[in-house]
């Protein structure tokens, strides 16, 4: 089992590296050249790392019982 303070590093990682790429996707979106291709990855790679931050929260979460 991981560790739950690994985890949380993980996690904020995660964030700080989404948040960058919301930033660098916005950077070129607005630039008149855009290179679609990598656009297109680097919203890939955005979406992406939004499941991992779900999934790790989930795990981070404890159980509810309904």
């Amino acid at each position: 089992m991981v560790d739950v303070e690994t985890l949380r590093k993980k996690l904020a990682a995660l964030e700080v590296e989404h948040r960058d790429l919301d930033e660098v996707i916005e950077r070129i979106a607005s630039n008149s050249t855009i290179n679609q291709l990598q656009l297109q990855r680097l919203k890939k790679r955005k979406l992406m790392l939004k499941v991992q931050i779900a999934q790790i929260e989930s795990e981070l979460l404890p159980d509810i019982i309904a």
